[in-house]
């Protein structure tokens, strides 16, 4: 009985705590200062058409390099659950059915034009819509692709290894040159802005992408891998 009671008063008290959302909800009709000055000074500040990729790049380049962590830890923590023991060797028996010769065919012919793709979203992150994250996730569907068609396939880990350490320093590195030439951590501005619009321009934040879109890259493919097995 009392559990019952203690569930409908809990009950009660979301339910009033919503009614009065509804009830004073009002519709925004203006940016907040910070938002404002985002979208009215940011292009001129940092030379980025995109001022979403603007934002995460540099106004808030800790909460990006904090994203960056949080993914490499996941990752890291995928490897360390499904790796092998010294020693260990897979079960003997039949290799996993790989799809048709028509399907690893048409794969092979689009995994270049899917990097391709993936190369373009985040190099052009600081003018259209996309970014490192979301260039890197599209080398990682690549691989996927390729996984799926061929489950035998391997990654060279070496490579992945290599791709991902060269990343992850080189963006840690352009963020330090951004806090010592500049002014913050992540500053674009240590390079010229060159002209708006343009694909070389917004200082160095078509390069912080490349870094971001690479390793992003590199540890999902590393992930999707883990996971096959």
């Amino acid at each position: 009985m009392i559990k019952r009671v203690t569930i409908l008063l809990s009950l009660l008290l979301l339910g009033s705590v919503f009614l009065h959302m509804v009830v004073n909800y009002a519709p925004r009709t203006g940016l907040n200062p910070i938002s404002e000055h985002y979208v009215t000074a940011g292009p001129d500040e940092l030379g980025a058409a995109n001022i979403v990729t603007a934002v995460l790049v540099t106004y808030r380049g800790l909460d990006t390099l904090g994203e960056v962590a949080v993914l490499f830890i996941s990752a890291a923590g995928v490897g360390l659950l499904l790796r092998r023991r010294v020693g260990e060797t897979e079960e003997e028996g039949p290799s996993r059915r790989a799809s048709s010769e028509l399907v690893q065919t048409a794969v092979h012919f689009l995994l270049p034009l899917i990097f391709v793709l993936g190369i373009y979203v985040f190099i052009n992150g600081h003018l259209t819509p996309g970014g490192g994250f979301q260039g890197g996730a599209v080398l990682a569907s690549g691989i996927m692709l390729l996984l799926l068609a061929d489950p035998d396939t391997r990654l060279n880990h070496g490579i992945v290894r290599l791709l991902e350490s060269f990343s992850g320093f080189g963006y840690v590195v352009v963020g330090v040159l951004g806090l010592i030439l500049a002014g913050g951590f992540l500053d674009n501005r240590f390079l010229d802005l060159g002209s708006f619009g343009e694909l070389l321009s917004a200082g160095a934040m078509p390069i912080i992408y490349i870094f971001i879109g690479l390793k992003v890259g590199t540890e999902l493919s590393a992930v999707l891998e883990r996971m096959k097995d």
